[in-house]
């Protein structure tokens, strides 16, 4: 899809009838279960688990944000982008893009910031080395 080019992880989504609200569009909730879902698709391809058994450290969301620009109403389905814009020391940002395809245009665009947590000291954590190569060559060209 021409409108998420530029983002290297593109998932689909179909909107359900329950994802509506009462007020007949899609409740501002599932947008960020749509971000979660391409953020997801996103860190399976780190190979992050193999990183977390051995060291204990994972990704965990700092935080999250969305602006909505367009309402959207069943039936139709979404494409979500994802893609890291920012790379820190012990943290990444991702935007996320969600497309109509009803519409054929941008129904919302959002933004993660990702923290890298040793969960077993309970702290941050510099980002492992090889999921940070991992991002730099899923980032390159886009």
């Amino acid at each position: 899809m021409e409108l998420l080019k530029a983002y290297p992880i593109v998932i689909e989504q179909a909107v359900q009838w329950g994802d509506m609200d009462a007020f007949g569009h899609v409740n501002n909730t599932v947008y960020f279960r749509w971000f979660e879902n391409a953020r997801i698709a996103y860190l399976g391809t780190l190979d992050w688990q193999v990183t977390k058994l051995p060291s204990g450290v994972a990704p965990i969301l700092h935080s999250t944000s969305a602006r909505f620009r367009r309402p959207l109403t069943f039936p139709d389905t979404v494409s979500i982008g994802a893609s890291v814009t920012q790379l820190g020391e012990d943290r990444f940002t991702m935007e996320y893009c969600v497309v109509s395809h009803r519409l054929q245009a941008i129904a919302a665009e959002g933004q993660g910031v990702i923290v890298t947590y040793h969960y077993g000291e309970q702290q941050k954590a510099a980002i492992p080395p090889t999921v940070r190569r991992q991002i730099t060559e899923r980032q390159a060209g886009f």
